[in-house]
This record gives structure tokens, C-alpha cells and sequence, in this order.
């Protein structure tokens, strides 16, 4: 660019930042192709903003693979004029699959980890939402389509259980899941930066911290706005 205006290099790059330019960043994005789109965008959003009565809406979701990572050396704790210091490099002491339900009225999450995220897993985790929540009200879940969602066995079992209701984002659009805004801030404020000597450790972190956050949780209409 430099060379086709005539200028310096150090001239395109003051123009750059003033005008807050940054060429070599990309952006990713995904457009859904979901032939129901539509349909299916409007379903959740009215289960948000005008839910059923004498029923539980819970967004729901698993975060799988998440590794506990313990650091080659120790970091360095943060101190005036220094941030916390942390190894670029890691060592893996296995993973676990986190699976997690936002109420969508009050904010608060019930959670389980496993060691894997088949249709078995999925399947357990539903009966548990569907075992600790009041009978008399109808259950409706939200979820992506991923595969295991959609099991024949976990069909079969839905069969049966009529008060569980499941509701399918569309595809390519997670950002419909308010679970995922959970799943960013456990991510952000506790596993990212953590150090896991091993699976348990790292579970028992992530427990800890949702159980705080049930402590005082917020409503995710409330905390979107």
C-alpha cells in the first residue's frame, strides 16, 4: 500500500491508527443455512421473552473437552507494574465434558461433568432436569442440533416423558443459546487461566465456581440488557 500511494510505511501505519484500522485482523462469521430458520429463531426467542406457564425454561448445552492443564513452571503473581506472568507452554492431565442448564428465568445452572458427551451422557443429564424439577410443571429444553441430541434412544425416552419438550436452535447458531454466555464467562474467569494438576481438580473447580455463581445469580434477560 505503501508503495502504491508514494508514501512511507510508517505514514500508512499513523493512518491506520488514527483511523482505528487494523487490515490484518479477520473477523470470522457463519450464516446459518437452516431451511426452518425462521421458525425455529422465533420459537426460542418467545420462549425468552414470553415463556409458557406453569413451566420451566432451561437453556441447555455441553462444553466438552475442556483440558486440565498444568503449567511447566510456576507463574509469577501479578504485582504494581506487572501482570501475572503464566508459561506459554502446558502439560495435558486429561479432560472432562461439562454439562450445564441455565434457567432462563432466575440465571441459575444445574450442572454435571462427565468424562464423555455421547447420547448415554446426554440422556442422564436430562433425566436428572427432569427428576429435580417440580412434576407439575412442564419442562422445556433448548438446545443445538448436535447428533446426540437427536438419538433414537433419547427420542424414545422423550416419548414417554411427555412434560420434556426439546427446542432446536437453528443450525450454525449458538450465539440463540444463553447457556453459551455462561460457558463464556466460566471459561474466562476460571478455566482459562487456571492451572489442573489432574481431572478432579479441574471439576471441582468448575463446581466451585457455579456454585458461587448460584449464590447470587443473574437473571440472562437482566444481564444482556
Amino acid at each position: 500500500m505503501a508503495q502504491a500511494a508514494g508514501v512511507s510505511e510508517s505514514t500508512v501505519g499513523r493512518i491506520w491508527k488514527r483511523n482505528r484500522l487494523k487490515p490484518h485482523r479477520v473477523v470470522g462469521f457463519k450464516i446459518s443455512n437452516d431451511p426452518r430458520f425462521e421458525e425455529k429463531l422465533v420459537d426460542v426467542v418467545a420462549l425468552y421473552l414470553d415463556p409458557p406457564e406453569h413451566a420451566i425454561v432451561l437453556s441447555v448445552d455441553e462444553k466438552s473437552q475442556i483440558q486440565a492443564l498444568d503449567r511447566t513452571q510456576p507463574g509469577l503473581p501479578m504485582k504494581k507494574g506487572r501482570c501475572g506472568t503464566m508459561t506459554h507452554d502446558y502439560k495435558r492431565n486429561g479432560t472432562t465434558t461439562l454439562f450445564a442448564a441455565l434457567n432462563t428465568l432466575d440465571g441459575t445452572v444445574t450442572s454435571e461433568t462427565m468424562p464423555r458427551h455421547r447420547h448415554n451422557e446426554w440422556l442422564k443429564f436430562l433425566k436428572r432436569l427432569h427428576r429435580e424439577t417440580p412434576k407439575q410443571l412442564a419442562l422445556h429444553i433448548i438446545c443445538d442440533n448436535y447428533a446426540t441430541h437427536k438419538h433414537p434412544v433419547v427420542k424414545a425416552w422423550l416419548e414417554t416423558h411427555k412434560r420434556v419438550h426439546i427446542h432446536f436452535t437453528p443450525t450454525s447458531s449458538s450465539w440463540l443459546n444463553m447457556v453459551e454466555r455462561f460457558f463464556r464467562d466460566i471459561t474466562d474467569y476460571r478455566i482459562r487461566r487456571g492451572v489442573f494438576k489432574s481431572v478432579p481438580e479441574l471439576e471441582a473447580a468448575i463446581h466451585t465456581y457455579i456454585a458461587n455463581h448460584n449464590v447470587a445469580p443473574k437473571a440472562p434477560l437482566d444481564a444482556a440488557r
